[in-house]
């Protein structure tokens, strides 16, 4: 018996219609969907974004639970088991789509689960559809070029190394700081002191229909959602 094919699907960063005509098709193609799922139930960003795509009832949905710890023992146990559980599909010759928000190959939750899948069953073929990534989704939303002519762009996780942080903006025109909730005070300091707090700008969720746009003047001590992007163009 063939054995399925692993879809890793990019949905885009928000709003449903930002999802790829290919990505819709191999939504409708495969017969079982899988997607990160919360422990309390609720739906995941991704789950949310293709929602309006899917029928339950004709499709069988795989909630893969992956926890948000350091700890490796726990990490290990459960990426094992979501790959095993993959794999028990794709056994039976049923191709799996791995919906993930924005882009697979991008700071992605497949990239972790597709290195796993290689090692323990390398004869699966995996295959990805690149998505429209925040980065993307937040400049455009702003009206901000993100790069012109010979520009030089960033895109980095935004880390307690303000050193680090400050070569980065330096050394370049336009930079976009992801997982930036973490660290907002700091960066917010930072960007004050190299007088570029106006070129700043702050979005939640772009894209989607919670999408919020911050004040940077307003947002010290705020407590942002994980899915917030940092956008600096001098």
């Amino acid at each position: 018996m063939r054995i399925g094919t692993l879809y890793g699907l990019g949905v885009g960063p928000g709003d449903p219609e930002l999802i790829t005509v290919k990505a819709f098709r191999k939504l409708q193609e495969s017969p079982v969907i899988a997607y990160p799922k919360k422990l309390r139930g609720s739906k995941s960003y991704a789950h949310q974004i293709v929602d309006m795509y899917i029928n339950p009832e004709e499709k069988e949905m795989l909630g893969l639970v992956f926890p948000m710890t350091k700890d490796e023992e726990t990490l290990r146990a459960e990426w094992t088991k979501s790959a095993k559980a993959i794999y028990g599909f794709l056994s039976q010759g049923k191709d799996v789509a791995f919906v993930t928000e924005g882009d697979p190959m991008l700071f992605s939750t497949f990239i972790h689960l597709m290195k796993l899948m290689q090692k323990m069953h390398p004869d699966v073929p995996i295959e990805t559809v690149a998505g429209i990534s925040s980065f993307n989704g937040s400049v455009n939303r702003l009206g901000i070029p993100l790069a012109d002519g010979d520009d030089h762009v960033a895109m980095i996780p935004a880390t307690e190394n303000m050193v680090e942080m400050r070569r980065v903006i330096e050394t370049h025109d336009a930079i976009v700081f992801i997982k930036v909730a973490k660290v907002l005070d700091d960066m917010l300091n930072l960007l004050e002191e190299m007088d570029l707090l106006d070129k700043t700008h702050v979005v939640t969720k772009v894209t989607s229909d919670e999408e919020v746009i911050w004040n940077v003047h307003e947002l010290r001590g705020a407590e942002l959602n994980y899915l917030s992007c940092m956008v600096v163009r001098k």
